[in-house]
Protein backbone atom coordinates (compact mmCIF):
# COMPACT_ATOMS: atom_id res chain seq x y z
CA UNK A 1 0.00 0.00 0.00
CA UNK A 2 1.13 3.34 -0.83
CA UNK A 3 2.40 6.24 2.08
CA UNK A 4 -0.61 8.24 0.60
CA UNK A 5 -3.37 5.63 0.24
CA UNK A 6 -3.05 4.81 4.21
CA UNK A 7 -6.21 5.23 6.16
CA UNK A 8 -4.04 6.41 9.28
CA UNK A 9 -5.45 4.43 13.13
CA UNK A 10 -8.76 5.10 14.84
CA UNK A 11 -9.36 5.39 18.52
CA UNK A 12 -10.77 1.78 18.78
CA UNK A 13 -7.64 0.16 17.51
CA UNK A 14 -5.41 2.51 19.48
CA UNK A 15 -6.68 1.05 22.40
CA UNK A 16 -6.39 -2.28 21.09
CA UNK A 17 -2.90 -1.96 19.98
CA UNK A 18 -1.92 0.02 23.46
CA UNK A 19 -3.94 -2.79 25.55
CA UNK A 20 -2.17 -5.39 23.87
CA UNK A 21 1.37 -4.03 24.23
CA UNK A 22 0.93 -3.11 28.41
CA UNK A 23 -1.34 -6.43 29.45
CA UNK A 24 -3.92 -4.32 30.41
CA UNK A 25 -7.65 -4.80 29.47
CA UNK A 26 -8.92 -2.94 26.87
CA UNK A 27 -11.83 -1.46 28.94
CA UNK A 28 -9.06 -0.12 31.32
CA UNK A 29 -7.17 1.24 28.55
CA UNK A 30 -9.94 2.85 26.68
CA UNK A 31 -10.68 4.67 30.35
CA UNK A 32 -6.71 5.98 29.98
CA UNK A 33 -6.71 6.89 26.62
CA UNK A 34 -9.97 9.22 27.16
CA UNK A 35 -8.16 10.09 30.04
CA UNK A 36 -4.73 11.67 27.92
CA UNK A 37 -7.46 12.92 25.68
CA UNK A 38 -9.70 14.92 27.55
CA UNK A 39 -6.40 16.31 29.52
CA UNK A 40 -4.61 17.44 26.07
CA UNK A 41 -7.78 18.73 25.14
CA UNK A 42 -8.28 21.02 28.67
CA UNK A 43 -4.64 22.10 28.04
CA UNK A 44 -5.19 23.43 24.79
CA UNK A 45 -7.49 25.03 25.72
CA UNK A 46 -6.41 26.65 28.94
CA UNK A 47 -2.79 26.89 28.91
CA UNK A 48 -2.64 27.33 24.85
CA UNK A 49 -0.68 23.92 24.20
CA UNK A 50 1.32 21.01 25.47
CA UNK A 51 4.61 19.51 24.86
CA UNK A 52 5.64 15.49 24.67
CA UNK A 53 9.23 15.02 24.83
CA UNK A 54 10.56 13.22 22.45
CA UNK A 55 7.07 12.90 20.65
CA UNK A 56 5.86 16.45 19.57
CA UNK A 57 4.28 19.68 20.97
CA UNK A 58 0.36 20.29 20.25
CA UNK A 59 -0.71 24.44 20.61
CA UNK A 60 -3.18 26.17 19.93
CA UNK A 61 -3.49 29.08 17.99
CA UNK A 62 -5.69 32.17 16.46
CA UNK A 63 -6.78 31.74 13.03
CA UNK A 64 -7.40 35.24 11.51
CA UNK A 65 -10.48 35.75 9.55
CA UNK A 66 -9.77 35.07 6.06
CA UNK A 67 -12.16 37.76 5.11
CA UNK A 68 -15.60 37.67 2.85
CA UNK A 69 -16.21 35.03 0.66
CA UNK A 70 -18.33 34.45 -2.53
CA UNK A 71 -20.84 31.87 -2.76
CA UNK A 72 -22.85 32.33 -6.11
CA UNK A 73 -26.45 31.08 -4.76
CA UNK A 74 -25.95 33.16 -1.22
CA UNK A 75 -24.14 36.25 -2.30
CA UNK A 76 -20.75 37.48 -0.08
CA UNK A 77 -20.91 35.81 3.40
CA UNK A 78 -18.08 36.84 5.98
CA UNK A 79 -15.85 33.77 7.37
CA UNK A 80 -15.09 34.17 11.25
CA UNK A 81 -11.74 34.06 12.63
CA UNK A 82 -11.07 30.65 14.81
CA UNK A 83 -8.74 28.75 16.98
CA UNK A 84 -6.32 26.17 14.66
CA UNK A 85 -4.73 23.40 16.62
CA UNK A 86 -0.83 23.26 15.31
CA UNK A 87 1.49 20.31 15.85
CA UNK A 88 5.15 20.46 15.62
CA UNK A 89 6.89 16.97 15.32
CA UNK A 90 9.57 16.39 17.61
CA UNK A 91 13.00 15.13 16.32
CA UNK A 92 12.69 11.20 17.33
CA UNK A 93 9.25 11.34 16.12
CA UNK A 94 10.79 13.09 13.13
CA UNK A 95 13.30 10.68 12.44
CA UNK A 96 10.64 7.29 13.46
CA UNK A 97 8.89 8.70 10.14
CA UNK A 98 11.98 9.38 8.15
CA UNK A 99 12.88 6.01 8.75
CA UNK A 100 9.49 4.05 8.20
CA UNK A 101 9.56 3.81 4.21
Amino acid sequence: MEKSQKRGMNKGELIAKVADECGLSRHATGMVVESVLNVLSDALASDGGIRLEGFGTFSAAQRPAPGTALVSSAGPFHLPAGQAIRFQAGQPLTDTLGNSG
